[in-house]
């Protein structure tokens, strides 16, 4: 037994916390401040003039050519309340006439029906203006506002990926992914239509007061006394918005970040049943985010009781003074009613222009992140075309004097004066304990970080004066993780080309090479045998290669363009230990010519190494070949002892025994690739048991039946075609808590709805009064004035209540589809997962959008809705009661506005819907490189990353473009056709007046309910871009909620027993991952494992260990036979509970952003808060990771940073495998559990597990005989079969696989 760790400090272990706060060189404040910098988030919003930084000069000119046809359309209303009040005036005159009974009376009624007829076409004339301005000013911002909004997705994107990796520490892939989706809509939202929209109701304000100025400046200086309450309500309501808005995004931001992280670790998640722990902490962001978009509901509701208290408060002022003016004989009811009209419809646009400024507000706080982005400029610029840029280069790199410190801990120090030189052509290796340095010695050589002292050159040239892209085109990096694109192999392969000069040759010169670095990786023997060859999609991140298929192709990569520089992070990790000597001389080979550093725990991979440099707590303790270290006797020669395997009595040697074909598998659909796709399923074999041409043949039957009958609501369809109602009725069902509040605003929607009508019946009453004089029009007047003034308090009481009511519904609502969609992902199954249009990009952006879509429909637009249609259906009834000739002609008139809005909205739904699925692929293209940056820096991808998501957004621009014109011709329309309605009823209604006696009266109250119906449903129709993107968002809603897994947690009734013993069995399994029917993976598995009893299974890459894993898990069901614990089988088991029972550790660590601490916690299955501090230190004790933990100046609150970036591989490893030994697992499942340790923490920690795994169920994979030489039973597999099992000594003796 070794000595205890806290007792005796090695080499490998971190030092404990000094006393000396020097030994530390603790960095100064300005040193803090300069390295957390790039994490400082930007506050305030954006000048309103920055949103158009990326456009054009011709777009600059187009946009001037819009507001200058917006002006002209706001204008339209004001200059037709001139007309308005002309037609006023004679409708009153020729009432009186009518009523005094005047002798020429005929001439009289001859010069009405003139003037009111010409004045008509007038109107006539100004809609027709109106239809042709709108119609230019939307389109060209439209236009406009789509080619701005895709640029600004590419320059931030470009701009995420010129950033140094200091940048990502803090910056989660999920949070790129929601910024550059739901920023860039709202930022889309702010410079497209919006923008004219507001010019136009800017122009009516101001062309409305200046005639109404010069019409009566009385009247119009009485009236403009509601400004000044206006302005002040809005600047106020403003700040609290703002401040909300910029708090709901940060929030949602958080939430995406968090959602990407749990999505792209979906395994871990599922294995430790901790979806209710993550669920919580999205949830807190959300209530965040809940509680931000409350206060700027409860902000906006203010605003809009004030404001239209206010307006409504001018109705009555102006028929109160107009009256005056009248019986003072200053002014007419003309004048009267053109002052009244320009001053309201000015005002009135002020209201209607508060939601489109909000657009513009919410666009200009969305750009302060995205600008902020966009304009830092790092101090390690991949992008930056400057430095020098050597003709060649010999490979040469010294390190002199270095010190660092992670940007992200710059209270750590990593690296501490530290001396190195590697020789040109040279093969040096790196060894050490976990966080000596090593990591970070390459990503110094990569120039991922610079440090803080020192320097390291290459070839005598510091590398901080080197062009970035030429110093790492120079290099080839093979990480210890390796990472693959959703592309082809030969994609992924040709990326290694990127910034070379083979860039640009001819496709066949390329493939050449990638098929030469493909064999001298051991990669194209397997690659040939894939379905489609070397054209094969790897997946996403390489989810459909194994392990060591991903290495070997990583490998490919980095050697493929024969760079000067070889870095090798654990390059051969993941390889079989057969394969890892062919790949090892390949490398060997070509490491000649050229500087090799690798960083390795395995010593028999750098034994032939040039120099070999021990590393302890960022210092090199010892340096020399492998014969010099091994004859000091020093730390390396321990290293070398702790390797070597017990003395095999049967062959005498002492060096690590090669097992052949053994390898990881890390992925989803681990061993599908290599399982001879290419060969015919049957196999020939005389020892086979099963007759594989019957049997295989019904699998493939079954399986393809199984595929045809599917599920077809397991599947993410946004263009599922859902009615509308059908939505409301999910949505409501989905939050029932929202509906009381649905209904109240509802009430309070149609009340406001009906203030319209009942105005039109004051109004009609108020003209009438005009016609009195003396006393008579003195108390007419006020009589009006108060109606006006009751109206006021009603409506303004009403609509805020109304706004208060839906914005509360809608945050409840938007809340409700956050944590349950967020919900249902957590309960679908891994398979689910596996299909490549559920992607962490796609599913992180649809929970982020599809909210924010249903809201813009479910708030205030709701509201709106029910408002404008019950003033429709209200003023149509009170019109058709006071005069149903001329209420049949306007309601006649409806269709057309109705029928432009419904096309219009059709257009607009079926283009947004293309649109998703296109925006889609895109977010998916910049999660994936934003997760990958370490992996696309060091292939110098940025360039091409971007070109390819700039392709990926040309499609939804073609179709909008095509799309917008008819679209906006038809709003256009919409706005015009209500000018064209009060033409007609005038021109209309002045022949009924004088010809079938119909009332002044009731020609208004007609009139004013017709016409106020009809611009009420222009202006539902402007919320059609709302209403779509509602649908769609609310739509692929309803597809996620209803996907229901296959295997459910509560699909059995039964739970094991508190005594379980944890016999595990695999009966006659057969098995094809869902994604890959037609490759069988499993092939009738016949395996026991007894109760306390301790397994290995090894094999070739691809031959069914890590399904095994997986299906012990219950993450797939076999497609025939069982899988049992206890005799019982796991399709009967409560699931949670049957998982409360196991522990997983896997070869890539996944560990989530938040303390350390919490990491570790997320593994007990009691409340966190009963797991005591003895138990916890006890976990990392034995995990081998306490006293690296009590070293850190924060202890256990250290935060790991995003998915554990801050720590190195190995001191992942450890606190993933103290985060499973926490929960005290009956069955433990290790899938290459130590193979990130240094060896001599391996043989600390395997020992901790040996003990560990004594009276609990054990089955591991691994390649190391070191850690499974003492396992009761060894299984090895082929193709999907156990092909021989025993001990490790009765596996020798057999001399087979």
């Amino acid at each position: 037994m070794p000595e205890e760790p806290s007792t005796k400090r090695h080499f490998w272990q971190r030092a404990p916390k000094p006393s000396d706060p020097s030994d530390l060189t603790a960095p100064t404040p300005a040193d803090i401040a300069a390295l957390k910098a790039v994490v400082d988030e930007p506050q305030g919003a954006v000048a309103f003039s920055s949103l158009f930084r990326f456009s054009t000069p011709y777009e600059h000119f187009l946009n001037f050519i819009g507001v200058l046809c917006a002006i002209g359309a706001g204008a339209a209303q004001p200059c037709m309340s001139l007309m308005f009040g002309k037609l006023t005036q004679g409708f009153v005159v020729f009432g009186a006439a009518m009523t005094d009974g005047s002798s020429d009376f005929a001439a009289i009624q001859d010069e009405f029906l003139g003037v009111a007829r010409q004045d008509a076409m007038y109107i006539a004339i100004i809609a027709a203006g109106m239809y042709v301005t709108t119609h230019i000013y939307m389109l060209i911002w439209t236009y406009t506002g789509e080619l701005s909004a895709k640029r600004i997705r590419e320059r931030y994107l470009q701009a995420v990926l010129r950033q140094d990796i200091a940048f990502f520490d803090t910056l989660g892939a999920g949070e790129v992914s929601t910024r550059i989706q739901s920023n860039t809509q709202l930022i889309q939202a702010g410079i497209g239509e919006k923008v004219p929209i507001v010019v136009t109701y800017l122009s009516s304000f101001v062309a409305g007061y200046i005639i109404a100025y010069v019409r009566s400046w009385r009247l119009a200086l009485a009236l403009t006394s509601i400004l000044p309450c206006i302005s002040i309500s809005v600047g106020i309501v403003s700040y609290f918005v703002g401040n909300a808005m910029r708090t709901s995004q940060d929030a949602i931001a958080a939430s995406g970040s968090l959602a990407e992280e749990v999505i792209s670790t979906i395994r871990t998640t599922k294995a430790f049943g901790i979806q209710h722990i993550l669920s919580g902490l999205y949830k807190a962001h959300v209530q965040v985010a809940y509680h931000a978009q409350m206060t700027n509901m409860i902000s906006q509701s203010v605003l809009m009781w004030v404001f239209f208290f206010v307006l409504w408060s001018a109705y009555a002022l102006s028929f109160y003074y107009g009256t005056t003016l009248v019986l003072d004989g200053i002014g007419d009811v003309g004048v009267i009613v053109n002052v009244f009209m320009a001053i309201v419809m000015g005002s009135f646009s002020l209201a209607q222009m508060a939601p489109e400024m909000q657009s513009i507000a919410a666009a200009r706080t969305a750009a302060t992140t995205l600008w902020a982005t966009i304009d830092r400029v790092p101090s390690i610029d991949s992008l930056s075309p400057a430095g020098l840029k050597p003709q060649s280069c010999q490979g040469r790199i010294t390190f002199s004097n270095v010190h660092f410190r992670y940007p992200s801990r710059p209270d750590v120090k990593i690296l501490k004066g530290l001396s190195i030189e590697f020789q040109p052509g040279k093969t040096a290796a790196l060894v050490g304990a976990s966080g000596s340095g090593k990591s970070t010695i390459v990503s110094m050589v990569e120039r991922f970080y610079d440090p803080i002292e020192g320097s390291v050159m290459l070839d005598g040239v510091d590398l901080r004066e080197l062009n970035l892209q030429w110093l790492r085109s120079q290099i080839g990096l093979v990480s210890q993780e390796p990472t693959l694109f959703a592309t082809t192999v030969k994609e992924n392969i040709a990326y290694g080309l990127l910034g070379t000069p083979f860039e640009n040759a001819s496709d066949e010169e390329k493939f050449e090479m990638i098929k030469i670095a493909a064999i001298e990786a051991n990669a194209d023997s397997f690659i040939r045998t894939l379905p489609q060859g070397y054209d094969t999609n790897v997946g996403q991140a390489g989810l459909l290669m194994s392990g060591g298929q991903k290495q070997r192709i990583a490998i490919a990569r980095a050697s493929v363009s024969n760079p000067r520089i070889l870095l090798l992070d654990e390059a051969t990790s993941a390889l079989d230990t057969q394969s890892e000597g062919v790949v090892q001389e390949a490398l060997d080979k070509a490491s000649r010519g050229r500087t090799t550093i690798t960083i390795a725990h395995r010593l028999t991979t750098i034994k032939d190494a040039s120099q070999i440099y021990v590393m302890d707590n960022g210092m090199v303790v010892e340096h020399g070949t492998h014969d010099q270290l091994v004859s000091f006797d020093g730390p390396y020669s321990r290293l070398v002892n702790a390797q070597k395997l017990r003395e095999d009595t049967h062959h005498g040697g002492e060096e690590e025994v090669l097992l052949t074909g053994i390898e990881t598998r890390t992925s989803a659909t681990d061993d599908a690739e290599s399982i001879a796709s290419a060969k015919p399923e049957v196999d020939i074999r005389p020892s086979r048991e099963l007759a594989r041409s019957v049997t295989l043949r019904s699998i493939a039957s079954a399986t393809t039946n199984k595929d045809a009958k599917g599920n077809p609501d397991n599947t993410l369809a946004p263009d599922k075609n859902y009615s509308i109602w059908y939505l409301f009725y999910r949505m409501g069902k989905l939050a029932k808590e929202a509906l009381p509040y649905y209904g109240v605003g509802t009430c309070f929607a149609m009340v406001t709805g009906m203030v319209y009508p009942v105005f039109g019946i004051v109004y009609g009453g108020a003209i009438m009064g005009f016609q009195g004089t003396g006393d008579a029009l003195r108390s007419a007047g006020n009589y009006n004035a108060l109606l006006f003034f009751i109206i006021a308090i009603v409506a303004s009481i009403c609509l805020g209540l109304q706004c208060l009511s839906f914005g509360k519904a809608a945050a409840v609502l938007t809340s409700k589809i956050r944590n349950s969609s967020f919900d249902s992902l957590m309960r679908q199954d891994i398979s689910w997962y596996d299909e490549e249009r559920h992607s962490t990009g796609v599913l992180t952006s649809s929970l982020s959008e599809n909210p924010q879509k249903v809201n813009g429909l479910g708030g205030a637009t709701l509201g709106a809705i029910v408002q404008s249609l019950t003033t429709l259906v209200g003023g149509a009834i009170v019109a058709l009661c006071f005069g149903w000739k001329i209420a049949l002609v306007g309601i006649a008139c409806l269709p057309l506005t109705l029928m432009a809005g419904i096309v219009r909205l059709q257009v607009v739904v079926l283009k947004d819907r293309r649109n998703v699925i296109a925006y889609e692929e895109s977010s998916k293209i910049a999660c994936e490189v934003a997760g990958a940056i370490r992996t696309v820096a060091s292939l110098t991808r940025e360039r091409t990353a971007c070109a390819e998501y700039s392709r990926s957004l040309e499609a939804p621009l073609r179709h909008s473009q095509r799309t917008s014109i008819f679209s906006t011709g038809l709003y256009a329309f919409s706005q015009a056709a209500s000018f064209g309605t009060i033409a007609l009823l005038f021109w209309y209604g002045s022949g009924l007046l004088a010809t079938s006696g119909y009332s002044v009266k009731n020609f208004f109250i007609t009139m004013m309910s017709v016409v106020f119906g009809s611009m009420t449903a222009g202006n539902v129709f402007a919320l059609v871009p709302d209403v779509s993107l509602a649908h769609g968002g609310a739509a692929s809603t309803v597809t996620l909620l209803d996907s229901e897994p296959s295997i459910v947690s509560d699909q059995g009734a039964q739970k094991l027993p508190k005594d379980v013993k944890g016999q595990l069995e695999f009966r006659g399994v057969h098995f094809r991952y869902p994604s890959r029917p037609k490759i069988p993976v499993l092939r009738g598995i016949n395996l026991i494992v007894k109760p306390g009893e301790s397994v290995a299974i090894c094999g070739a890459s691809g031959c069914g260990k890590s399904t095994m894993i997986q299906l012990a898990e219950r993450f797939y069901d076999p497609l025939f036979g069982d899988v049992t614990i206890d005799g019982v089988s796991l399709r009967r088991l409560d699931l949670a509970d049957y998982r409360n029972h196991l522990a997983i550790v896997s070869q890539e660590p996944t560990l989530y952003a938040g303390t350390i601490r919490f990491n570790i916690l997320l593994g007990a299955i009691k409340d966190i808060s009963e797991v005591t501090q003895e138990e916890l230190e006890d976990a990392c004790r034995n995990a081998n990771i306490l006293d690296f933990i009590l070293s850190l100046p924060d202890g256990f609150e250290t935060q790991v940073g995003n998915k554990g970036t801050a720590l190195s591989g190995g001191q992942k490893q450890r606190i993933a495998i103290a985060r499973a030994l926490i929960r005290n697992p009956k069955v433990l499942l290790l899938d290459e559990a130590t193979s990130a340790l240094d060896s001599q923490s391996e043989k600390v920690v395997q020992e901790a597990l040996d003990k560990a795994s004594r009276g609990r169920t054990t089955i591991a994979i691994a390649h190391r005989l070191s850690t499974i030489q003492n396992c009761d039973r060894i299984y090895f597999m082929r193709e999907g079969v156990v092909e021989e099992s025993g001990t490790h000594d009765e596996l020798l003796e057999k001399r087979g696989g």
